[in-house]
């Protein structure tokens, strides 16, 4: 049997058992990226694609495991610490990119996407400020890396903390930059801290489209900015769950499948972490990726313990 049609045996047979309900967010993620560097993804581009594409149908899901009163309240609750930390992470971001000459469109958008949701802010961020293929590619490359890296990491820092479910939510959340990482992060510590985190994790996302048009404004930019529609589809989700509690039943099952895809996206995304894109990460962006993110996620970690945001 040829080389390329094992790989893609093995791949598919991974991506299978991370439908299993014995294998986590953490074990998917590794196993996506030992795959990865140890073998080649035998699909990067359809990866990506389906990547994108699961993660969002997972988020809409989860939504049918909370209420839409619980999503009103939590985010409610945010707005005002989540307007704070997008404005002081973009201010400090802009200054260590600046101190570290990382290159100013390759560290705005290191800067946007950690204030507000990663890849997708980048993404909606990069034609605006007309930056090439390659300063878009070390961002996300860089962003991406420290997703990797949050996942495994903040469910440990999280234990040792002795955080609550409530904190641990908040904490990833605020902290972690793209969605996939932090309900997956959260889903690991309790179902408590996947729900807490969803919800604020979606109420930041929608920061994208007013941020970009101011942005575009600044710049006299014509880009447009897209509202993230699976967002939509998550309150509708939870909205469909308050409304018809008689069907109880039927909502917990879907939202445990989301549950289970979300493994299954965290192999896919980890299968997108190659050699290539490891190299691509310049030194100056990515100690300005990690500068700021230690900065963002202490001093919520620290907020948190005190009281401050709760």
């Amino acid at each position: 049997m040829p080389l390329l049609h094992t790989k893609k045996i093995c791949f598919l047979l991974l991506l299978i058992a991370c439908t299993l309900p014995a294998v986590t967010t953490v074990y998917a993620l590794i196993a996506g990226i030992l795959f990865s560097l140890l073998f080649v993804n035998p699909w990067p581009q359809q990866t990506s694609i389906w990547s994108k594409n699961l993660l969002q149908i997972s988020v809409v899901g989860l939504g049918f495991g909370v209420s839409i009163g619980e999503v009103w309240q939590v985010g409610k609750s945010s707005v005002v610490y989540t307007v704070v930390g997008i404005v002081l992470t973009l201010a400090v971001g802009t200054f260590l990119g600046r101190f570290f000459r990382a290159g100013s469109k390759t560290s705005t958008l290191i800067a946007f996407g950690t204030a507000i949701c990663g890849g997708s802010a980048i993404a909606a961020m990069s034609p605006v400020i007309g930056s090439d293929d390659d300063e878009t590619a070390v961002a996300l490359a860089t962003v991406f890396t420290l997703n990797a890296v949050a996942l495994v990491l903040f469910p440990l820092a999280g234990h040792f903390f002795d955080l609550s479910q409530h904190q641990f939510g908040l904490w990833a959340a605020l902290a972690i930059h793209d969605t996939s990482s932090v309900v997956g992060a959260a889903s690991s510590f309790g179902s408590e801290a996947l729900s807490v985190a969803t919800t604020v994790k979606l109420v930041r996302a929608m920061w994208i489209a007013p941020v970009v048009i101011i942005f575009a404004l600044l710049l006299k930019s014509e880009q447009k900015a897209k509202f993230p529609l699976f967002i939509l589809g998550f309150v509708i989700a939870a909205t469909l769950a308050s409304l018809l509690p008689q069907y109880e039943g039927f909502w917990s099952i879907l939202s445990k499948a989301a549950r289970q895809s979300l493994v299954a996206t965290l192999f896919l995304i980890g299968a997108g972490l190659s050699k290539k894109v490891l190299k691509d990460v310049g030194f100056r962006p990515m100690l300005q990726g990690v500068t700021l993110w230690v900065f963002v996620s202490g001093l919520t970690l620290i907020a948190l313990l005190k009281g401050w945001i709760s």
